[in-house]
């Protein structure tokens, strides 16, 4: 386990993903098989084991109240969420988690642009590293579809399967021994 204090990530979630339409939740692992886990964290039937922040946008509350509870996400199964994911590295994670900072398309200062490239990614890697050394990461991006360690930085955002009902989506999962976490980025539109 790592040592991130609740501070620490509490700051770096809020800067890294406060601005933009975002989903940012951790769940305790309670199953062998961690898509459930993920299903878990989605449908909120579990909370931080940590008690730490969760990020989570206001306008998606009649959705979950009305629609589903996982709402902005589809009604998944375990095995869609193993099959629309791919692995990549914790370094190509923690590209991918800094760029979801971005907006979709026409963003004005692209992470890899940007005066605080270096502060940008050394919060994701705070973040991930709460996950410790020997966690798995997952990706919807078809970034990595066929490397494990795509360059997340260089383009656009890129997304893949539509975990849920707007436009495009993009994801990355976090698995420990212990815990989980969801951090997605929606292009509403």
């Amino acid at each position: 386990m790592n040592s991130i204090d609740n501070t620490a990530w509490d700051a770096a979630l809020e800067r890294l993903l406060d601005d933009v339409y975002t989903f940012a939740m951790t769940g305790p692992r309670r199953h062998d098989d961690w898509g459930r886990d993920v299903l878990d964290i989605l449908d909120r039937s579990v909370t931080d084991p940590r008690g730490r922040q969760t990020l989570e946008w206001h306008i998606d509350k009649e959705g979950r109240e009305n629609i589903r509870p996982s709402y902005p996400f589809l009604p998944l199964t375990a095995e869609q969420v193993h099959a629309w994911t791919y692995p990549v590295t914790a370094s190509a994670a923690a590209e991918l988690l800094a760029s979801l900072t971005q907006e979709w398309f026409f963003e004005a200062r692209p992470v890899r642009t940007r005066a605080d490239r270096d502060d940008v990614l050394a919060d994701a890697r705070s973040v991930l590293s709460r996950f410790g050394a020997d966690a798995d990461f997952r990706t919807s991006s078809d970034l990595a579809r066929t490397s494990a360690s795509p360059d997340f930085l260089a383009g656009e955002l890129a997304g893949g399967r539509a975990f849920t009902d707007h436009l495009m989506d993009l994801g990355l999962i976090a698995v420990s021994a212990d815990e989980v976490g969801v951090f997605w980025s929606f292009n509403a539109n």
